[in-house]
C-alpha cells in the first residue's frame, strides 16, 4: 500500500492574501483599499522579497488542506507532533477494523523470510482483534439487554464498547487516513524537517507529495521549502547525511528552479 496525498482546498487566491497582509505592516492605508492595484504579478514580487527578508508571519494567513491515505498509524504519531495544524483521523473506536489494510516498510517487502513473517503478524493481529471483539460484544450486549435496552440497539451500543478496547492490538502498520490543515509557515517548518534524508521514510514520502502538491498552486510561497540543506547549510550537524549535493538537485525539480 502506498500513501496517497491530494491537496483538498487552499485559501483563495493564497500568494496576494500573504502579499495584502504583509502590506499592512508597511502601510497606512485602509485595509480593505489595501488590495488596490496589487496585480498578480506585484504579489509574487512582494512575496519574494518577503522570503529574502524571512519575514515569515505573513505567511501563516494562507493555508492549506490535503487528504492523506494509505499511510499508518506510526506516521499519524510522528504527524500530529507538528502542532500548528488541525487534524481529522478515521477512528479506531468508531471505525470496525474488519480486514484492516496495512503499510509494509519497503525494507520488509523487499526480503522475502521477513515479509512473510509480518504477514503472519498481521494477520495474528486481525485474528486477535476480531476474537477480543465478539467476546465483548457478547459481554456488553447482555449487559445493556438487563439495562433495559432492545436486543437490536444493545448490540450496536456493544459493538461500539467492544472495539474501542479491541483496537489496544491492532499494530502501528494498521493504515489510516486523515485530513490536514496548515497555514504556509507551518508547512514551510514542516517540509524542513520531514523532506530532510534523516526523516522517517515514510513521512519523508508523505512531505514530498504535499510539497508537490502546493507547487502547483503557490509556488511562489514555497520557493524555500525543502530541507534546510537544498538552500544552505544541513541543520544536522554532525548527524547530516552528507548528500546535501544530491538534496539541492531534487528539491529544485520539485520547486520548478
Amino acid at each position: 500500500m502506498a500513501a496517497k496525498v491530494f491537496l483538498i482546498a487552499h485559501s483563495y487566491n493564497p500568494v496576494k492574501v500573504v502579499a495584502q497582509a504583509a502590506k499592512l505592516c508597511y502601510s497606512s492605508s485602509d485595509i480593505e483599499n489595501l488590495g488596490n492595484n496589487l496585480t498578480d504579478e506585484k504579489a509574487s514580487e512582494f512575496v519574494n522579497m518577503l522570503s529574502k527578508l524571512g519575514h515569515e508571519s505573513p505567511f501563516e494567513h494562507a493555508s492549506f488542506t490535503f487528504g492523506i491515505e494509505g499511510v499508518s498509524r506510526a506516521l499519524l504519531a510522528q504527524f500530529t507532533r507538528h502542532r500548528i495544524a488541525s487534524y481529522s483521523v478515521k477512528s479506531q473506536r468508531y471505525v470496525k477494523e474488519n480486514a484492516f489494510e496495512f503499510v509494509i516498510p519497503p525494507e520488509i517487502e523487499n526480503e522475502p523470510e521477513a515479509l512473510e513473517i509480518y504477514n503472519e503478524a498481521m494477520q495474528s493481529c486481525q485474528e486477535y482483534y476480531d476474537k477480543l471483539a465478539a467476546i465483548l460484544t457478547e459481554k456488553h450486549t447482555e449487559k445493556y439487554i438487563k439495562e433495559g435496552l432492545t436486543p437490536e440497539s444493545a448490540r450496536k451500543k456493544a459493538e461500539k464498547n467492544a472495539i474501542e478496547d479491541a483496537r489496544f492490538v491492532l499494530p502501528n502498520a494498521c493504515e489510516t487516513k486523515m485530513v490536514v490543515t496548515m497555514n504556509t509557515r507551518s508547512l514551510m517548518n514542516f517540509f524542513k524537517h520531514r523532506c530532510c534524508n534523516r526523516a522517517q521514510w515514510e513521512i519523508r514520502d508523505v512531505a514530498d507529495q504535499m510539497l508537490k502538491e502546493v507547487c502547483k498552486v503557490a509556488p511562489e510561497l514555497f520557493q524555500k521549502a525543502g530541507p534546510s540543506c537544498a538552500f544552505g547549510a544541513c541543520s544536522e550537524g554532525s548527524m547530516s547525511c552528507g548528500k546535501a549535493l544530491e538534496m539541492k538537485e531534487k528539491y529544485k525539480k520539485i520547486l520548478g528552479k
